[in-house]
């Protein structure tokens, strides 16, 4: 797997621990981003009103995605972002907190995600995840 630069300095906190529901095949897990006014983003991002960008936000799930994946699932690699959805913006000051669902489908792994704020839902996600190097 390919190491990425990401345009986010925010560490990005797993609240413990992940939680497998056998019934449902499912495995859930939950984050927590610090969105602090020194990420780089919010230079440009908008100059007076600092909106935290939407892929940014993509960006944020995507890492806790591979930080709560499950045990099982072995190295992932992204393979398609199914759907975004942005529902308010995300401001400096403010925490993210990402809710993630892991559901096996196939050979791959779908990541279902809601990123909210205390404001509300921020952005809710779908993406795709395959074993790398199974291409």
């Amino acid at each position: 797997m390919t190491t990425a630069i990401s345009p986010v300095l925010a560490l990005i906190r797993v609240v413990p621990p992940p939680a497998v529901s056998a019934e449902a095949n499912t495995w859930r897990g939950t984050a927590v981003v610090g969105i602090t006014a020194d990420e780089p983003v919010f230079v440009g991002h908008y100059p007076g009103f600092p909106i935290f960008p939407g892929m940014c936000v993509v960006e944020c799930v995507h890492r806790a995605g591979l930080l709560t994946a499950p045990h099982d699932a072995g190295d992932l690699a992204l393979a398609a972002m199914e759907s975004v959805r942005f529902l308010s913006p995300v401001f400096p000051g403010d925490e993210l907190r990402i809710e993630l669902e892991w559901c096996r489908d196939g050979h791959d792994w779908r990541l279902t995600a809601t990123a909210s704020t205390d404001r509300g839902d921020a952005a809710v996600v779908r993406m795709r995840y395959r074993l790398d190097g199974a291409w």
